[in-house]
């Protein structure tokens, strides 16, 4: 294992990274925390990126509105400086690329053949397949037979945002390209789908970490979306959550209950049925962290095939695990009414002393039913 106490540990990373032993630990803690590694991972990471060789890395575009790499270049815990010069080896990047035209296509073509079956393919934006996929080209060549291309030998590919993911945008209705997400273009099982409009930069980061530090790509679920991002509803963990339970929904926005931040499930927020890490992580870095439901927009469920931009957002969540109760009142006043808060919650308390009663009334019949005292 590496020993992060010895000079050099400091040097290579003061040298290579500009950050100092404390930061470089804090942030190889963070990765290992976000992929919910176990104790001591953060070792093995320090010493992967502080040691290995920067893997090389192809990003391919599609029909997307760069988004995705948008938000890349706002990520903060690294920089994007530090990320693609000295944690990876970005080879091929149109859209950050200081070189264009045929010095770019040679650039990706060295890089493919240098780093033959150790390369990781990253694909932004959806793949279009109808009339031999002419509706988008880089360098005379169709996205598809540019992916299949770049496809051949990487050793492991990454789809990152909804568009490349299963198509996103691009592909709903009437889909006049025939937009498809990178897998199945391809045909394949083994790609690693980060979706997202934009997914958060962290799980990318964190995904390239785990492939530098272990040598494979992190458990993913059937979607192909890593469990460490993807595992959990948006629900469960959102700062609205209490307010759910307690029955208190925003009817429209600007209303008291939106003003006061009350849940959104009544405003079409698809969280109770989206998997993602959205209010753990956050978006924005510092001085700045916030997330679409955090700001008072019901989450539109991106990271969801069938859900982002195809479920309408009024059309209400199917919730996975639990349905607030009908007998639920509404929590804001409305116009005209003199209703308040105290006397909404006097209601809430008599409704919920009458369910009671009656369950405990049913209870009582049954067991006179039965005979019993």
């Amino acid at each position: 294992m590496y020993d992060d106490s010895t000079p050099t540990f400091e040097t290579d990373v003061e040298n290579r990274f500009g950050l100092s032993r404390r930061d470089f630990l804090t942030f190889c803690t963070a990765i290992a925390a976000t992929m919910g590694l176990p104790k001591g991972a953060e070792a093995q990471i320090a010493e992967a990126v502080a040691k290995k060789e920067r893997p090389s890395v192809i990003w391919l575009h599609h029909q997307e509105c760069t988004g995705c790499t948008e938000s890349l270049l706002r990520a903060e815990h690294p920089t994007l400086e530090k990320l693609i010069l000295d944690i990876i080896s970005l080879d091929y990047h149109e859209t950050l690329f200081a070189a264009a035209g045929h010095q770019i296509e040679a650039a990706r073509k060295s890089a493919m053949e240098k780093n033959k079956g150790k390369f990781l393919l990253v694909v932004e934006g959806a793949i279009p397949t109808k009339d031999g996929g002419i509706y988008c080209k880089v360098g005379g060549q169709t996205s598809l037979e540019l992916t299949k291309e770049c496809a051949a030998n990487a050793a492991a590919i990454v789809a990152i945002g909804s568009c490349a993911s299963w198509g996103g945008m691009p592909s709903t209705p009437p889909n006049p390209t025939g937009s498809v997400g990178v897998a199945e273009a391809l045909g394949r099982k083994d790609i690693v789908t980060i979706p997202g409009c934009p997914p958060n930069p962290y799980n990318l980061l964190a995904t390239v970490v785990h492939f530098l530090t272990f040598g494979k790509l992190p458990a993913i679920d059937d979607k192909g979306r890593p469990l460490f991002a993807y595992g959990r509803l948006i629900h469960e963990n959102c700062e609205r959550r209490a307010h759910f339970d307690a029955g208190r929904f925003a009817m429209q926005f600007g209303d008291t209950g939106h003003r006061q931040g009350y849940c959104l499930y009544k405003l079409g927020c698809k969280g109770p049925e989206t998997h993602a890490n959205c209010p753990i992580v956050l978006f924005g870095d510092v001085g700045m962290q916030s997330w679409p439901v955090g700001t008072g927009h019901p989450c539109i469920g991106c990271t969801e095939q069938g859900i982002g931009f195809a479920k309408p957002i009024h059309a209400l969540a199917d919730l996975q695990n639990q349905r607030p109760p009908v007998s639920y009142p509404r929590a804001v006043e409305e116009q005209g009414s003199t209703a308040t808060l105290a006397s909404v919650a006097v209601v809430a308390g008599l409704v919920g002393a009458a369910v009671g009663a009656g369950t405990v009334l049913t209870k009582n019949l049954a067991k006179h039913e039965d005979g019993q005292e």
